[in-house]
């Protein structure tokens, strides 16, 4: 058997992290737009969920921020003059652009690519597709920034194959991992890719969502499946139940998870899920795996609970026992439906065998729990070790990013702070302190201001 483990790779909460509303069909950042945020809090909320889990055997990583607001974006759109110029203008001209550039929503690295390890890929190297992100405009500005940012981390040619973002139009919005996961009986053997989409954009015998955008499309998911050369034996692809889009659950890692060989889904989760469920049962069973669907009935867990609490915005992770250990916001604990149903999971001795809590509200309250916030690679132990290692979490560099986070964010940002030209000077300082410490070289294209 191949030695492989998987390592989550955190998203670095951005210094220019507010609350702006901009993702409709997100219940929870259209609900909290244009109160203040607290970017320094929700910095360290994220390094210290890293730290916890990093301390509890968890190999972590960590993927920068980007620079914000993005000026050269609001170039491309006729605003001239110095940089601070530019924002004067939009802040006078077009708020809602400069909120838009200001959005530091690249934190939520779920949504930077989708990855295959190698042990799926045709080429046996570990492929990564930035998303394009093309439902949200503060999004879809994203991709090129996250396309050098990746391949800086995982720049070694012979074991990471690296493709740009699918194009840019609504036919083929994809919205990376937030819609993908995989399933395995081990990290190091052959699985099977879960590929989630809302709609199809080609062929209209798919029913689509009426309230809110189906965000991933069928032709998204079969376009980067071809492009890591996978099998047609190790994918399978099922319809997100468009009745829940319009609840809320704009991508599938609001609904379900899976890790191993388990999927933990709500009983509404998919359409069809009777033939979705058989064929990730024969498709791992044929790869040495052996499904273990757990499936939460509606009548113990109300979509709207699942949505508010992020139950499903959970992490799965393996422990070396072969348990598993379930990470999740701590909204679940206050939601009495969510935290009942949680007890009576572990009491029943299935794979599950405990949960954690963390205190992630800042990104919370702008709609993104545990599950946004990280990407996670499968890597062999020699690609492992081909990995950029000053990405690679240790107890150090959480203290020396601590130490970072107050030297360089502010603690309470409104929407009119987004205007002071001093946020971007304040954050290209930051970003060019951080390339240093993990070596990331020349990912940002800094102007002058």
């Amino acid at each position: 058997m191949n030695q492989a483990q998987e390592v989550n790779f955190d998203g670095l909460v951005g210094p220019t992290h507010n609350y702006g509303g901009l993702s409709y069909g997100n219940v929870a950042s259209q609900g909290n737009s244009q109160q203040h945020s607290n970017p320094k809090e929700a910095a360290k909320q994220g390094l210290a969920k890293m730290q916890a889990l990093l301390e509890l055997g968890f190999p972590q990583g960590v993927l920068a921020p980007q620079e914000r607001p993005d000026v050269a974006t609001l170039r491309r759109l006729g605003f001239a003059g110095t940089d601070a110029q530019v924002i004067a203008k939009v802040a006078r001209d077009a708020m809602p652009l400069l909120v838009a550039t200001c959005s530091a929503a690249s934190m939520w690295t779920a949504n930077a690519a989708t990855v295959s390890p190698s042990a799926d890929t045709a080429d046996q190297r570990v492929h990564f597709t930035a998303a394009n992100l093309n439902c949200k405009f503060h999004r879809s500005i994203e991709h090129p920034t996250t396309s050098r940012i990746l391949a800086a981390m995982f720049a070694d040619p012979q074991h990471f194959a690296h493709h740009a973002a699918l194009p840019a139009v609504a036919q083929f919005g994809d919205e990376g991992a937030a819609n993908h996961t995989r399933l395995c009986k081990g990290y190091g053997e052959a699985g099977v890719e879960f590929f989630v989409f809302g709609r199809s954009a080609f062929d209209d015998r798919y029913p689509a969502p009426q309230r809110y955008p189906a965000r991933q499309t069928l032709e998204a998911s079969h376009a980067v499946a071809r492009l890591h050369g996978l099998s047609a034996d190790g994918v399978v692809y099922a319809q997100q139940n468009p009745a829940l889009i319009d609840q809320g659950v704009f991508h599938n890692d609001v609904i379900a998870v899976g890790n191993g060989e388990v999927l933990f889904h709500h009983q509404d989760a998919f359409l069809d899920s009777e033939r979705v469920l058989a064929e990730l049962h024969d498709k791992l069973g044929r790869r040495g795996g052996q499904l273990q669907a757990i499936c939460v009935p509606r009548e113990q867990l109300p979509v709207a609970d699942a949505v508010s609490t992020y139950l499903f915005n959970s992490q799965l992770l393996s422990r070396a026992d072969g348990s598993m250990l379930l990470v999740v916001p701590q909204e679940c604990r206050t939601n009495a439906t969510v935290w009942n149903y949680l007890q009576r999971l572990i009491a029943q001795g299935g794979p599950i065998r405990e949960i954690k809590l963390f205190d992630l509200t800042q990104s919370m309250q702008n709609g993104g729990g545990p599950a946004c916030l990280r990407l996670r690679v499968a890597l062999q132990d020699h690609e492992l070790a081909a990995v950029n290692p000053g990405v690679l979490m240790t107890t150090a560099l959480n203290q020396r990013l601590l130490s970072w986070v107050d030297s360089h964010y502010r603690d309470r940002l409104s929407e009119a702070d987004l205007a002071d030209p001093q946020l971007l000077v304040e954050c290209r300082t930051a970003l060019d302190e951080l390339t240093q410490i993990l070596t990331l070289g020349s990912v940002y294209p800094f102007q002058l201001i």
